[in-house]
This record gives C-alpha cells, sequence and structure tokens, in this order.
C-alpha cells in the first residue's frame, strides 16, 4: 500500500521532534546535575578580627555573583567563602599554600564546595584554587577551575 507524501512529511516531522525532545532532555538531564566551572574574582579589604580577614567582591566566568571570604593568611592561607548567584548561594573553603615573598604573594590549592541554596542546594565538587595577595592593601585576586555537582 503506498504511503502518501503528506504521510511522510508528518511522519518524518514527528521523528525530528521527537529526536529533538530526547536530545534535549538528555542534554539537561546531563547538565543539570554537573558543571564544569572556571571563575575569577577580585576581592577588597574589608574589616579583620584577629588573623581573620574578611574580604568582598565581584566573581565573574562560569558562576558570576557576589563573593563574600573569610581568610586567614599565615604559612597556609585557609578560609571559607561564599558566592550569590541570580539562581542560588554556593558556599565552601580552601586551603592554599603561598609562594614567594614580598608586597604580592601567589598562592596555590584546592577548595570544596559543601554546600549552598536554591538551584545549588545540594552542591559539592571541587576545584583548584590559584591568586595573588596583595600584603600592602590585603587585596585578593581569585582564579578557580573545577567540578560542581548540584
Amino acid at each position: 500500500m503506498p504511503v502518501s507524501r503528506r504521510a511522510r512529511i508528518a511522519a518524518c516531522a514527528a521523528a525530528a521532534f521527537a529526536a529533538s525532545i530526547c536530545l534535549a532532555l538528555g542534554a539537561g538531564i546531563a547538565l543539570a546535575g554537573q558543571l564544569h566551572a572556571s571563575d575569577r574574582a577580585k576581592l577588597r579589604y574589608v574589616a579583620a578580627v584577629g588573623e581573620k580577614v574578611y574580604e568582598t567582591g565581584q566573581a565573574s566566568g562560569t558562576l558570576p555573583g557576589d563573593m563574600r571570604v573569610h581568610m586567614v593568611f599565615s604559612s597556609t592561607f585557609s578560609g571559607s567563602f561564599t558566592i550569590d548567584t541570580p539562581v542560588g548561594e554556593i558556599s565552601g573553603r580552601g586551603r592554599a599554600r603561598p609562594h614567594g615573598e614580598g608586597v604580592i604573594e601567589s598562592f596555590k590549592g584546592t577548595l570544596v564546595v559543601t554546600g549552598g541554596s536554591g538551584r545549588y542546594s545540594h552542591a559539592h565538587g571541587s576545584a583548584g584554587l590559584y591568586g595573588t595577595f596583595n600584603r600592602n592593601n590585603y587585596s585578593l585576586t581569585i582564579k578557580t577551575a573545577g567540578t560542581l555537582h548540584y
């Protein structure tokens, strides 16, 4: 029994539509739970209490937003962070080893995402942590690259 041209076109359109839905759902599932992120933040000194320094600034890159950091600068830099994005908050902690001497000191280490809110309420992951610390004005430039699961 011959199939009409209209039926063949309708069948092709339905198949293409079904395939595009499957691809979109598959991509959504793959992307909804994991994100390869690379970000940069320039932070400025706000206050200090004892050894703990509080800094704020803007993060840009994969996860842009307002960033807050509490850091302790000693033989090892350590601290906690929060990034407020338009769709939720991401928080965690990091540790880095400083390199060099002088006013501008570079550092390298790791950070761990420990939680969040909104879209990132189940956030976890890890990333490399790199940057510079200015000992004159306590400003930080931070770069991160890693994987976020949410």
